[in-house]
């Protein structure tokens, strides 16, 4: 049986860390595709549109990795589109309290033959988030080496442009 994982993220910006967790993910399962949520309720440095070009990019070298946008309810996007593996990642503990709650709401949501994978970020990338990213970069810290180097020159051009 070919394995269809899916990994999710509002990914604003996408971060080595999550880039860690992809490329890991891309050789374990046969395809992977990266689901960009759509979350009304967050504000979002990146549009949607921006967020998918750039991780398209970031994700290039991936054959068996695609990208997609989805709003709604995550166990409705798995069912509909015959996912057969939900790949999470964890950082710390608060990660595993937030995300053994969400595995087993969605368990009772999902197909039968869905499972919920759990990866570690390795441990150079356990502290990154995206919210942490831009808050450093728009006080003027360096992110170099936290996110891959196309986002960094997007969110330079996005400061260059104020």
């Amino acid at each position: 049986m070919k394995t269809k994982a899916l990994y999710t993220g509002s990914f604003d910006p996408l971060t080595n860390g999550h880039l860690n967790i992809i490329e890991r993910s891309a050789k374990l399962y046969d395809e992977l595709t990266i689901g960009i949520i759509v979350n009304p309720s967050k504000k979002c440095v990146f549009s949607l549109e921006e967020r998918k070009f750039m991780i398209e990019d970031a994700l290039k070298h991936l054959r068996n990795v695609k990208v997609d946008c989805f709003s709604g309810l995550l166990a409705n996007y798995v069912n509909d589109n015959s996912f057969n593996v939900v790949v999470r990642g964890l950082r710390a503990t608060m990660d595993f309290e937030y995300e053994i709650q969400m595995a087993q709401m969605n368990a009772r949501l999902f197909h039968e033959t869905v499972e919920t994978v759990f990866l570690m970020t390795d441990p150079q990338y356990s502290f990154i988030s995206s919210s942490m990213i831009k808050e450093v970069y728009s006080l003027g810290g360096s992110i170099d080496g936290l996110v891959p180097d196309a986002i960094l020159e997007r969110m330079k051009e996005l400061t260059d442009d104020k």
